[in-house]
């Protein structure tokens, strides 16, 4: 089947994002799946109607956004979706700001904690064997007065994984890889590490009882509990740029 062609622009201004612009809904227009590979840029800039240097800019914008992929030698392909552009820009955005930060912990608060009752329906056995290794790493590393950002970060996708759905998987990626890359949460002085061992500890006792009101309320203690290390760092840090 031809694939349709693109019409040439007809406005001059910011032309490297009507390049943009054209090319996704070439993308769109086409159906093309990831991995599909692009025609010649040379044939692409003529479609267009512009040089090859102001397509070129078009495709770097598109390759920093995660919608294509120029391969040396090969070509420019459609790339597979992926939330890392949006990570990165949503971290550099956040750039630190405590109230920003604070706003996001509050996103992951609301998003688990309203969502947890679905857990408590589907979880499996696996799943929670899997939950109690993963806090039993944490205890050893709190005892040992180091951090856990891995294993906690695995204890949050593990606690809604059987819930089959990816794209929830990964906005609590987005938003736990954010908070911690703007925060730089690792790096902060936790002075009570076994109590955030304990804080997720609980939560899987509350989830293997199945009991979800104090499955809530162990989920809202522990999103307490970053706020407070926030908090407790705010003289001595500089999160959100503040003294």
């Amino acid at each position: 089947m031809p694939l349709k062609t693109m019409k040439p622009l007809t406005r001059a201004p910011l032309l490297h994002v009507s390049v943009q612009e054209s090319l996704r809904a070439y993308i769109n227009d086409n159906g093309l799946k990831p991995g599909t590979l692009l025609p010649a840029e040379s044939e692409l800039a003529t479609q267009l109607g512009v040089s090859r240097n102001s397509l070129r800019e078009g495709i770097k914008a598109l390759e920093s956004l995660g919608v294509l992929e120029s391969r040396r030698g090969v070509g420019i392909f459609v790339k597979a979706f992926s939330f890392e552009p949006l990570l990165d820009n949503l971290a550099y955005g956040l750039g630190g700001a405590l109230r920003q930060i604070e706003e996001v912990i509050e996103i992951r608060r609301t998003l688990e904690v309203g969502l947890i009752g679905k857990t408590l329906e589907t979880i499996s056995k696996d799943d929670i064997a899997e939950l109690r290794a993963t806090v039993n790493r944490m205890k050893a590393h709190a005892e040992r007065g180091e951090s856990f950002a891995e294993d906690d970060q695995l204890f949050h996708r593990l606690l809604f994984r059987c819930q089959e759905n990816e794209t929830l998987s990964r906005l609590i990626d987005v938003f736990w890889l954010a908070f911690y890359k703007a925060s730089d949460f690792v790096n902060l002085d936790n002075v009570d590490p076994m109590a955030t061992w304990r804080d997720h500890a609980a939560i899987v006792d509350a989830v293997e009882a199945r009991d979800l009101e104090e499955a809530r309320r162990r989920l809202d203690r522990h999103y307490e509990g970053i706020a407070q290390v926030i908090t407790n760092n705010k003289t001595s840090s500089n999160v959100g740029g503040t003294q």
